[in-house]
């Protein structure tokens, strides 16, 4: 069994991440969808895995973008370089999150009787 061995703290991980783009002249903060670390092979496809799996109802896309940011974080250092593994990790946790309050602004309550009502925004 390998020992798992953690990355520096998350805020050291996510300022170094915001370097990395800053030196790239990718603005931050910037949505999920709009940046790729290691390489441009999602870029140039036409339709990206994203947009598929964010056709599907939330708790398969929630299952989804965590799955991803485990995958990544678990096999730290193991096939590529450990930077580029954290930044993918926090990558799928930063669309996770996007997802989560886009649910949450979008939310509906259900009602005793199984019936959907849509929340307001009194504003």
């Amino acid at each position: 069994m390998s020992k798992f061995t953690y990355p520096e703290t998350l805020n050291d991980l996510i300022k170094e991440t915001q370097e990395t783009m800053r030196v790239s002249g990718v603005p931050y903060p910037v949505p999920a969808r709009d940046k790729q670390f290691g390489g441009d092979h999602y870029k140039r496809m036409g339709v990206e895995p994203w947009d598929v799996v964010d056709t599907w109802p939330i708790e398969q896309r929630v299952g989804y973008y965590r799955g991803g940011a485990l995958k990544y974080i678990m096999r730290l250092g193991n096939k590529d370089e450990r930077l580029q593994e954290a930044q993918k990790g926090l990558h799928y946790q930063e669309k996770l999150v996007e997802i989560l309050k886009a649910e949450q602004k979008d939310s509906a309550v259900v009602g005793v009787s199984g019936r959907s009502y849509r929340t307001v925004d009194p504003k």
